[in-house]
């Protein structure tokens, strides 16, 4: 059984400046430099109209992760992730080389006052008998902690505008 993910995202910045970033090649690059984890990288950003499309690489590395993961999975966990944005939602998916480990979900950008919010809602999976759950449980919470490196880069990237 899948553990759901709800995650809230506040940015200082209006909805049409997040929005453009995110069509921004550079905050791409800036952002997997910064907050993508060891040799991540982005592999493409296609930009039509209001459609974006973006393939990257995320790595988390062993020392960071529980043992719950590491025993199951040695090494960095290397997340290829994919997020298809069509004006202001997406959907995002990713998984962790070499491991049944799924993550899936949509963003909705909304205007909060002068700033935006976004909001993130999900479910990982992993398919493992009886430690699944507690799998699940650890990558959401390294996860958790990605959202709120990405939204503070996202903020102080703007910020720098």
């Amino acid at each position: 059984m899948a553990t759901p993910l709800a995650y809230t995202t506040r940015y200082s910045h209006p909805v049409t400046d997040v929005r453009a970033a995110i069509a921004d090649e550079q905050y791409w690059k800036d952002r997997i430099a910064e907050v993508g984890g060891p040799n991540a990288r982005l592999d493409s950003i296609t930009v039509s109209g209001d459609q974006v499309h973006v393939e990257m690489i995320q790595a988390i590395a062993a020392e960071l992760l529980p043992p719950a993961i590491t025993a199951v999975r040695p090494g960095d966990l290397i997340i290829p992730r994919v997020e298809n944005w069509s004006g202001n939602s997406a959907t995002f998916e990713a998984r962790v080389d070499g491991a049944p480990a799924e993550v899936r979900g949509t963003v909705v950008l909304e205007a909060d006052g002068a700033g935006a919010v976004a909001t993130v809602s999900g479910s990982i999976e992993v398919k493992i008998p009886l430690f699944g759950g507690k799998i699940e449980t650890a990558i959401a919470e390294r996860l958790t902690e990605l959202l709120t490196s990405e939204e503070e880069f996202t903020n102080n990237w703007l910020a720098q505008r």
